[in-house]
């Protein structure tokens, strides 16, 4: 009886600890996103502006691609010195999340902030929901170094403040809870649960309050010129099957694409390959020239597709379909080439964009063939989903998405119908997750090499690891326990193994961290009695 109440305090201890920190990392967190996107917005409304004004001057437009060239030059020495901030946000904080990268929380707030804002100041197809993730994780391990928590507390840290950057992005706290489980740690604790939840319910209170009180602004849905009817009906969702077909298709084109020209931009050696950043930024600049739709994170062009928009496309007097396929042929464009240079900039919401359009031509045919037209918004949204979960792999953030961007349960039936189109057809198509692809191009290109470790630890009384199952343990990333002593017995463990104080492990891993692993391991578990090092067996 007194060991079951010693348990239960301790337990109930680690878990103030944990909503403690969530909570601090949430109002950290909400707060700098918040301003982040809202000088975001700002900031993207003046570039449309002065892109309007080379249009209507076009004996400027020289000028334009002389700031553009300049631009690149900066933002290539930028990473340079920074290489941390390549890439769109999300890989960084996976890896960040699972011990495999380190935050350096002040250089990396601020830096990202400069970057992503940069980006958008010229023109650039650039979305605000990765760095805005990296973001918030860079504040988690910022409120964690502050109090001096140990690598356990601070990996729950990092994930809460990531899953706040992204629900304040979007506005969507589920989704931003969801990408804890299936993105950042692809598995669920208690732990996890608790510090996103924590975390997301505090970054989204505070961005209502800045957003509403302190500004004045409006507190809305994602989508909020969309409309939605109270039933779908059956031959719905035999349309949102076709749509899904199409927009997977699309979008897996899209994702082979963006690799291609991922190897294509690691070839270019002009200027000690700075060259390659001035590609995506002429391209920026003569998309930005056709049409603004092509600019910024896509939220303008997806919200200029619904019913009660009151901003018509217009683009050289073409018919809406033609605008829809020139504007979605430029952000495919000028998405590949961001994410080909590896910008700091986020490619979910310019996807969004993408599926968006594609979905309203759809609808359009739809329509022709005996749709419903009161119900080609929610078809609009549906396909934007399916583009994401097609190329991310990740169907139930792309159910729960669907539902915070409609703020309505009509399409939950359609969107599990595209989630599962989408990630079937992807499978075939050889789609592997987008971001933890980016992870391991990532890791692979850094100088530091993999180890393979063989680490024997005791289990210490009051520690995380002490009377739990072995899966309900935040082992350090590509950590296996192979074996458990237990007394004079030893056995392979299950995932319903529980840990007792006194155990000693053995658990092998593939760090590219040896102390970051070895120091894990203390935190979670106790003391590391001793370990061995060789080359990692091939694969």
């Amino acid at each position: 009886m007194k060991k079951t109440l010693e348990k239960i305090k301790k337990n109930a201890n680690y878990g103030v600890q944990i909503v403690s920190v969530g909570l601090v990392t949430g109002l950290f967190a909400g707060v700098v996103v918040t301003l982040f996107n809202v000088l975001v917005e700002m900031t993207e409304e003046f570039s449309r502006g002065y892109y309007g004004y080379f249009v209507e001057h076009p004996t400027f437009i020289p000028l334009l691609f002389l700031a553009l060239f300049l631009g690149a030059v900066v933002i290539g020495g930028a990473l340079r010195f920074l290489p941390l901030l390549r890439g769109n946000g999300f890989p960084q904080t996976e890896g960040a999340t699972r011990g495999l990268l380190r935050f350096k929380w002040y250089r990396d707030v601020t830096s990202m902030f400069a970057s992503a804002l940069f980006l958008v100041f010229m023109g650039l197809s650039a979305g605000t929901e990765g760095p805005s993730a990296f973001i918030g994780g860079s504040c988690g391990a910022g409120v964690s170094d502050l109090c001096r928590r140990d690598p356990v507390v601070r990996r729950f840290q990092i994930t809460g403040g990531a899953c706040a950057g992204l629900a304040v992005a979007l506005n969507a706290p589920l989704t931003g809870i969801i990408f804890a489980y299936e993105e950042a740690h692809k598995r669920f604790t208690p732990e996890v649960f608790i510090c996103s939840f924590s975390s997301v319910a505090v970054a989204v209170i505070v961005r209502g309050v800045l957003l509403k009180y302190a500004l004045g602004m409006e507190v809305g849905p994602f989508l909020s010129t969309f409309s939605y009817p109270a039933d779908t009906g059956l031959l719905f969702c035999v349309f949102a099957l076709l749509a899904a077909l199409v927009v997977t298709l699309f979008a897996a084109g899209f994702y082979h694409l963006l690799f291609w020209a991922r190897k294509y931009f690691k070839q270019i050696s002009l200027l000690k390959g700075m060259g390659k950043y001035v590609i995506p930024f002429a391209v920026a600049g003569a998309c930005g020239l056709i049409t603004v739709y092509a600019m910024g994170s896509g939220v303008n062009f997806i919200n200029a597709l619904g019913s009660n928009s009151k901003e018509g496309l217009t683009l050289f007097g073409l018919p809406v379909w033609a605008i829809l396929f020139v504007v979605v042929l430029l952000r495919l464009l000028a998405t590949v080439c961001n994410l080909g240079a590896d910008l700091p900039c986020c490619a979910s919401v310019p996807m969004l964009a993408m599926g968006a359009g594609v979905g309203k031509l759809l609808s359009m045919l739809f329509v022709l063939m005996g749709m419903d037209p009161a119900l080609s918004d929610g078809l609009v949204a549906l396909c934007m989903v399916t583009f994401f979960t097609t190329v991310v792999k990740a169907p139930i953030t792309g159910i729960i998405m669907t539902v915070e961007l409609t703020w309505s349960f009509t399409f939950f039936l359609p969107a599990v119908i595209c989630a599962a189109v989408s990630y079937l057809v992807g499978d075939l198509l050889h789609i592997s997750p987008l971001y933890d692809r980016l992870l391991d191009e990532m890791l692979e290109e850094d100088v530091s090499e993999s180890m393979h470790l063989v680490v024997r630890v005791k289990v210490a009384d009051g520690s995380p690891a002490a009377g739990r199952a072995v899966r309900d343990v935040l082992w350090p990333f590509t950590a296996l326990v192979k074996n458990v002593e237990r007394g004079e017995a030893g056995f392979a463990p299950s995932g319903g193994t529980e840990l007792q104080a006194g155990d000693i492990l053995t658990v092998e891993g593939t760090p590219h961290d040896r102390e970051e692993f070895l120091s894990a391991l203390k935190a979670t578990v106790g003391e590391v009695l001793g370990y061995t090092e060789s080359t990692p067996p091939k694969q």
